[in-house]
């Protein structure tokens, strides 16, 4: 009788112990992004940047998470919260080169070879926190008042990451957006 409870218990346990064991995850295709070390070679490539780049500014500020937002003229509005909606022109550029890969300014595309006539080029809207925008954004917004023209320079983390299906922008590159924050809702 006792052997039967042993090997109902060794049974019993066998089960939970293999139940436990997390199935293999169908999803992980690769090895896991490496933030840290992307921080890392992008805070150099940041600081080299920065050393060198002639920036007219009001006073830059250094957020925790590596992103970089250079105030050039102050806005007089309040400093949205997330929910907000926000309004914004923007040219995005890479940092390695200086190359415009985006702007919603028609003008802009026009001089830099971007221009689409399907895009109606028109102010921007999002809504603050809620991942429609890079992180970078949802970031570097909450730190400024409406009104502000800045250029937020945003570390590979926090932009694109090391995504392939951007064309015009490599994997790991750090980002520079020429933003006018025009309102918020």
């Amino acid at each position: 009788m006792k052997i039967n409870q042993l090997s109902i218990l060794a049974i019993i346990g066998g089960v939970i112990a293999f139940s436990s064991c997390e199935p293999s995850n169908p999803y992980n295709t690769g090895p896991q992004y490496d933030v840290i070390g992307n921080l890392a070679l992008d805070s150099v490539k940041i600081e080299n940047y920065l050393d060198t780049a002639k920036i007219d500014s009001l006073y830059r500020i250094h957020d925790a998470t590596g992103v970089i937002i250079i105030v050039q003229e102050e806005g007089l509005g309040s400093r949205p919260n997330n929910g907000n909606i926000i309004y914004t022109d923007f040219a995005g550029s890479l940092l390695l080169d200086g190359s415009v890969f985006d702007t919603n300014i028609a003008q802009v595309a026009i001089n830099n070879d971007i221009f689409d006539e399907a895009n109606k080029y028109q102010t921007l809207s999002f809504v603050l926190g809620s991942g429609s925008v890079i992180p970078g954004w949802d970031i570097a917004f909450k730190r400024i008042r409406s009104g502000t023209k800045a250029k937020i320079i945003i570390p590979s983390p926090f932009g694109y990451q090391d995504q392939d299906n951007k064309e015009a922008i490599p994997a790991n590159s750090v980002l520079v957006f020429d933003v006018e924050f025009k309102g918020l809702d």
